[in-house]
């Protein structure tokens, strides 16, 4: 799928694109949608690694992954976004272990991995995220972390 670039899509605040049976991989030019919040491309059949261009997406809030085929780690450049609150990568073929720099997002509120092949364990910076509160143990191939704003 691609993109058109004749669009005036750096204004574009939320691109979802969930459920639409897509394939292929993620286009490394959604990276350069600067002004995007919100990007939902759950429930699909994308495949390929995970972007690292999408860690240039600065004003991202919530970024929606989970039930494709997507596969490789989880790149490190997604801990660069730190107005990230939801991070749902769940029911994909990633594998590796989980980056301690997703543990630096401050704002991060919910992080879904479950369903992957992730291995290690869960890296000790998660313990010290301002908005963390509890953390419930489940095998790693199944975690969810919710984490509460106290505000």
């Amino acid at each position: 799928w691609v993109v058109p670039y004749h669009l005036p899509l750096d204004s574009l605040k939320k691109l979802d694109l969930s459920s639409n049976q897509l394939n292929g991989s993620i286009p490394s030019s959604l990276g350069s949608l600067s002004g995007l919040q919100t990007l939902d491309l759950s429930v699909n059949q994308l495949d390929g690694s995970i972007p690292s261009s999408l860690s240039s997406l600065s004003s991202l809030i919530a970024l929606y992954l989970n039930v494709n085929q997507l596969n490789g780690s989880i790149p490190s450049s997604l801990g660069s976004l730190s107005t990230l609150q939801m991070l749902d990568l769940s029911v994909n073929q990633l594998n590796g272990s989980i980056p301690s720099s997703l543990g630096s997002l401050p704002s991060l509120q919910f992080l879904s991995l479950s369903g992957n092949q992730l291995n290690g364990s869960i890296p000790s910076s998660f313990g010290s995220l301002p908005t963390f509160q509890q953390l419930t143990w489940v095998p790693i191939n199944w975690v969810v972390l919710v984490f509460l704003n106290p505000r």
